[in-house]
């Protein structure tokens, strides 16, 4: 009897196990998350660094990427009491050849959002403006600064080193948690991301939760295509070198010589360097390890710098240190996800000519700043989603104008041996040398000190007339006529596409667009 009455336990034992197993399993399956997938969420790493369960209570906003665009917002946010999780591939200081000039309209955002600091202690300099080169004739452009305080300029610097400050700068807030790890997807459950799935430094998968995820990875995003529909363009590469005790002709300035093929750029980068960034057209660059780059560079790209310059340029040359990097072009094209929000090069990038790509960055910080400032519940992610409409609306302005002299002052920059094509360029350098505001309204647009769609077109057009009138004065004849004709249409042909990219009704009449009224979501 006393064996029946062990072997029945038992039964009862191994029946209610069983029993609550299958609860288990389905209330995992209700969640809608897989099985594998919730045993590593339950496993991700707490703030203090310890292994901890998480439910998504532990932070308010997964950051991917800890660049320029990620730091700052993980301070931003973090500043306005919300816990952050930033999640970054490798927080060693970056070494790049670009995001190193910050225009005046970029530094005002710094200052707004409390970030000024991060450019001190970086050996970082100021610049005051453009100098132009043509042909052997030069102009200074200056920054209209006139009316801003004595410490408004651009800002040059080491790309690595500002973000070193700035990540420096977030992680010195208590709320906010800086992780090194890599990213490899987004959770979804039902159409709505609820974080991130990532391996660690030490190689372990997990999973982090949150209300909102926001995708800031850089321009070689590998999370991009589950946000927006990119369309990736590659007009040139950069060729990169640093001429160290180089002299440049106008200090504090940079300066962009209209060469051939391509512009030339050259800024100071500290108190004893100059970044030296020579466009190379095309989808291929000279190949660096046979020297036919070094060639390329003494050949064609060095009789055309400045005679000032001439020997720092070729002695960087020979010292070896050259790097590329393919220069990316793609409109901000977002498919609406609730939980989840693109920013910085990850969603938009544009040629890096004119330097406005961490204007921009900045920029949408503030006004994603602003919109979430109000919402202290993040967790109604499809009433959430579509209020955060409204950020891709009101963003454009700002990004739009940037964007679109980006990609227009390249490509009248570039020679071409299109007669109509040399002379836009060539009245394009004329009407900035002519002063006043044919040179400060085009200037205040590039620096992101007057960043206005409409100032943007009549400046561009108001070159193209310019070109044409010198054409016709003071004789026209009918291959003046038909050349003015086709500088006209080719101006157009410019400027259009790249507006046309942009979104024509955000750009000009964002007023127009039902989100831009879009009013915060009730506190439920």
């Amino acid at each position: 009897m006393a064996d029946s009455s062990v072997l029945g336990w038992i039964l009862c034992s191994v029946i209610t196990l069983v029993a609550l197993c299958v609860v288990v399993l389905k209330r995992r399956n209700r969640k809608g998350i897989s099985v594998t997938r919730t045993e590593s969420v339950n496993s991700v790493l707490t703030s203090n660094g310890e292994c901890g369960s998480t439910d998504g209570s532990h932070a308010d906003v997964i950051i991917v990427g800890a660049g320029v665009a990620g730091s700052a917002l993980a301070y931003t946010l973090g500043k306005d009491g919300r816990r952050v999780h930033v999640i970054e591939r490798d927080l060693t200081e970056p070494d790049r050849i670009v995001g190193e000039l910050l225009q005046p309209g970029g530094y005002l955002k710094l200052m707004e959002l409390g970030l000024e600091d991060c450019v001190e202690e970086i050996d970082a300099q100021q610049v005051f403006g453009y100098a132009l080169f043509k042909d052997g004739k030069h102009t200074r452009l200056s920054y209209p600064l006139e009316k801003f305080h004595s410490d408004v300029s651009g800002r040059s610097f080491h790309n690595g080193r500002f973000i070193q400050r700035m990540r420096e700068k977030s992680a010195s807030l208590s709320n906010v948690h800086l992780e090194q790890g890599t990213v490899t997807s987004l959770l979804e459950e039902k159409g709505v991301i609820r974080g991130v799935q990532y391996k660690t430094k030490d190689g372990r998968e997990l999973a982090a939760l949150a209300p909102l995820t926001i995708v800031c990875d850089g321009c070689f995003s590998n999370l991009r295509r589950s946000l927006c529909n990119p369309k990736v363009d590659v007009p040139s590469y950069f060729v990169g070198l640093v001429l160290e005790n180089c002299h440049l002709p106008y200090s504090n300035h940079g300066h962009v010589i209209l060469a051939d093929p391509s512009p030339i750029l050259f800024y100071p980068i500290s108190s004893t360097e100059v970044r030296c960034l020579v466009d190379v057209p095309g989808q291929r660059v000279p190949s660096i390890a046979n020297g036919e780059m070094a060639n390329y560079l003494k050949t064609v790209v060095a009789p055309q710098v400045p005679p000032e310059i001439y020997d720092s340029f070729v002695a960087a040359v020979e010292k070896g240190n050259i790097r590329t990097m393919p220069n990316r072009s793609m409109p901000a094209a977002p498919h609406p996800t609730p939980g989840a929000l693109l920013m910085g090069d990850a969603f938009n990038m544009r040629h890096p000519l004119t330097g406005g790509g961490m204007t921009v960055a900045l920029s949408d910080i503030v006004v994603l700043r602003n919109l979430l400032r109000p919402l202290r519940d993040l967790n109604d992610a499809p009433t959430l989603c579509k209020y955060l409409e409204s950020f891709y609306t009101l963003r454009k302005p700002v990004a739009s104008t940037i964007n679109t002299l980006a990609g227009a002052l390249y490509k009248v920059f570039c020679a071409s041996p299109d007669q109509a094509r040399k002379e836009m360029r060539q009245a394009c350098f004329d009407y900035l040398s002519l002063g006043g505001v044919f040179s400060t309204g085009p200037i205040a647009l590039l620096s992101g000190l007057n960043p206005r769609p409409l100032s943007l077109v009549l400046h561009f057009f108001a070159v193209a007339i310019y070109g044409v009138g010198r054409l016709l004065l003071p004789f026209p004849s009918p291959k003046r006529i038909w050349i003015g004709a086709r500088l006209i249409s080719g101006a157009s042909g410019i400027i259009f596409p790249i507006i046309k990219a942009e979104g024509v009704r955000q750009m000009f009449f964002p007023a127009m667009v039902p989100a831009y009224y879009r009013a915060p979501p009730l506190v439920k």
